[in-house]
């Protein structure tokens, strides 16, 4: 009784179980189905090189063209709607959009408000840093010419030439001889004199015999010292911070360094999550172009979206350092439950080894 039992428990688990297959598999293809009657909205943003326009204005890119090919093999109809990261998120979240392809990044509180696919792009974050001269006198004259060192010249120079004037002021007339009465003579002499005493080196071959112009000299002898001080730290600054900014090497130097990134993104949650300071961008190119001026020492983005702007637009002057750190796993991301991503998910691990891929990636990042 028991044996014929046991048998009659089997028979019905066994049918059970092939009965929630049948309906699985038919709610799957029902999806699949739909799916390929109507044409799909899909979301994305401009995210080169994963995502852009052409100049015709057709959407291109890493995730775009692996998209075309995953939708080609299950005869999907499609069409794009742009908008912004925010935009894109909220779009999948709400049903707006059927799914998002773009430069999306996998994390644990996106997963909480939508599904992913399996990841098709390994990366993480790089730095970008100015290129190095070929040469270390190129970098020693570039640096006597650099913009900050420019302006203590000048304003120094403007100080110089005014305690010159004050001497010549009162001196012309009591001491003609030295200083002339003549402006540009005896403004002439008096800069001379107020440089030989600034710097200490005191010739001797002018010297004030004037009340007001010995007063002059005392408390021009006194404020030399101080400005003498300040132009120096002021120098070694310019210089320290030349140094500084040919040895940044990786993540390790990143905190004695002026550094940039742009508003929104992985990058920037990451600095800020560890305390370090730094400068928002609102574009790649924005921050690329502050970095090849000089404004920031190094600029912290994803590392695939650097070598992409570098290898268009910065050649020979910026390089990306062989670093790498968080990891990013980038994905297609669906309506939470949605029939469609098993069936891409199929589609696509097919697709990501093939050698098709690797012309795609090539095409857009290079070696």
């Amino acid at each position: 009784m028991h044996i014929q039992s046991f048998f009659k428990k089997t028979r019905w688990v066994g049918f059970a179980s092939v009965l929630i297959s049948i309906l699985f598999s038919a709610v799957l293809t029902y999806a699949q189905g739909s799916s390929a009657d109507r044409k799909l909205i899909v979301g994305t943003k401009s995210a080169p090189p994963f995502s852009m326009k052409s100049d015709e204005g057709a959407w291109e890119g890493i995730s775009i063209s692996l998209w075309r090919l995953v939708a080609e093999e299950l005869n999907l109809r499609y069409e794009f709607r742009e908008t912004d990261l925010a935009g894109l998120l909220e779009g999948v979240r709400s049903g707006q959009f059927d799914l998002a392809v773009a430069a999306l990044t996998i994390n644990s509180e996106r997963e909480k408000i939508m599904d992913f696919s399996h990841s098709f792009f390994t990366t993480g974050l790089g730095i970008a840093v100015r290129s190095k001269p070929h040469s270390p006198w190129i970098a020693v004259v570039k640096n006597f010419f650099d913009m900050r060192l420019l302006k203590i010249l000048v304003t120094l120079t403007t100080v110089l030439l005014a305690a010159g004037f004050l001497i010549w002021f009162f001196e012309r007339r009591k001491n003609p001889e030295q200083f002339s009465p003549h402006p540009h003579k005896g403004i002439g002499s008096g800069f001379w004199w107020s440089v030989v005493t600034m710097t200490t080196v005191g010739y001797g071959d002018k010297t004030p015999r004037s009340l007001w112009g010995r007063l002059i000299a005392i408390i021009w002898m006194f404020t030399s010292i101080i400005i003498i001080s300040i132009f120096t730290a002021a120098i070694t600054s310019s210089l320290t911070v030349s140094k500084l900014e040919s040895s940044i090497k990786g993540l390790d130097d990143l905190s004695r360094a002026r550094i940039g990134t742009i508003a929104a993104t992985t990058s920037e949650t990451y600095l800020r999550k560890r305390f370090f300071s730094f400068k928002r961008y609102n574009s790649a190119d924005e921050g690329l172009d502050a970095l090849a001026d000089g404004k920031i020492d190094a600029l912290v983005y994803d590392k695939p979206l650097l070598r992409y702007f570098v290898n268009k637009n910065y050649q020979g002057l910026i390089q990306i350092l062989p670093v790498s750190f968080y990891r990013q796993d980038y994905g297609i991301a669906f309506q939470e439950g949605s029939g469609l991503r098993e069936p891409v998910n199929r589609v696509l691990l097919k697709k990501i080894v093939d050698p098709a891929w690797e012309g795609i990636t090539y095409r857009y990042l290079g070696r």
